[in-house]
């Protein structure tokens, strides 16, 4: 197809009441940005959409090493929040794979887990490849993000590829940043200390039916208890076994928790101003 010609077409088409057809340009969009064919005319249509919304969607990410059960932590809080009864949320979710070296496209693997998701009309899950990006982001993840929130999705879930200490690209994105580690990871922290842990604003120790879940915790916590309480948010560190939806309901109350606490304290809208500055230096670069 030309590919050239979609941002705009798609733009249109999200506005029609008919949902197949808006799911189906929003998918093509998606396309158009990843592949790099995002112009003027198509941003311009862009921005007319989200002006129509009177807040922004809040964009969560969850990141950490690979292996730590991302994908599974993910599909368990799509689920719960899908089923809070107050205030059932259109969700759109971001997976960030590896890329494929032929087709330059998502590996998808991850996405098997999210199946139960792909009947339900209010959950949009797209799965892009990293295609050179760093950070365990793809290079248009945050024009996609923007695109999503424009769409008129409640929430949308960016889950990175497995990411490093020094990977922080999650920040330039993310309102809310989940940390996911493994009981394994225990010898590796201080070496992390410095890295990925400090951008955290959850952090979440998964699979923890496995042996030395509770030390990891404990060292979490004191490392956390020494670098005090970041600008009046106080980290929480959290359990879970997410394939058993064991302590996935904890995250979901202290996700809430903190999205509460950005709004109260106006640094949702410090952050907001600072992706924005970032996109507009993304674009220029």
């Amino acid at each position: 197809c030309d590919l050239a010609a979609i941002a705009p077409q798609s733009h249109e088409a999200l506005l029609q009441s008919d949902r197949a057809k808006a799911l189906r340009a929003l998918a093509q969009t998606l396309t158009a940005i990843e592949v790099g064919h995002w112009d003027l005319e198509a941003m311009q249509a862009l921005r007319g959409i989200a002006a129509a919304k009177a807040v922004s969607t809040p964009v969560l990410g969850i990141t950490g090493t690979g292996g730590a059960g991302k994908s599974s932590l993910t599909d368990e809080l799509v689920r719960r929040f899908r089923l809070d009864q107050d205030d059932q949320l259109r969700i759109a979710v971001l997976s960030v794979d590896p890329t494929r070296r032929k087709s330059g496209g998502a590996l998808l693997g991850d996405r098997i887990r999210m199946q139960e998701h792909s009947a339900d009309s209010e959950v949009f899950i797209r799965s892009i490849g990293t295609r050179g990006g760093q950070g365990g982001l793809s290079r248009s993840t945050q024009e996609s993000a923007m695109l999503l929130d424009a769409a008129g999705y409640d929430l949308v879930i960016l889950e990175t590829a497995g990411v490093g200490q020094t990977e922080l690209g999650i920040l330039e994105v993310a309102h809310s940043i989940l940390v996911v580690l493994v009981p394994e990871s225990g010898d590796d922290i201080q070496m992390m200390k410095a890295g990925i842990l400090e951008i955290a604003d959850l952090l979440v120790v998964n699979k923890c039916d496995r042996q030395g879940s509770d030390h990891v915790v404990k060292e979490l916590q004191v490392m956390l208890e020494i670098a005090g309480a970041a600008q009046g948010w106080k980290i929480p560190v959290l359990k879970t076994v997410a394939e058993r939806n064991e302590g996935v309901n904890e995250v979901y109350l202290a996700l809430g928790k903190h999205l509460d606490f950005l709004k109260k304290s106006g640094r949702i809208g410090d952050k907001r101003a600072h992706f924005a500055k970032t996109a507009m230096l993304h674009i220029v670069r």
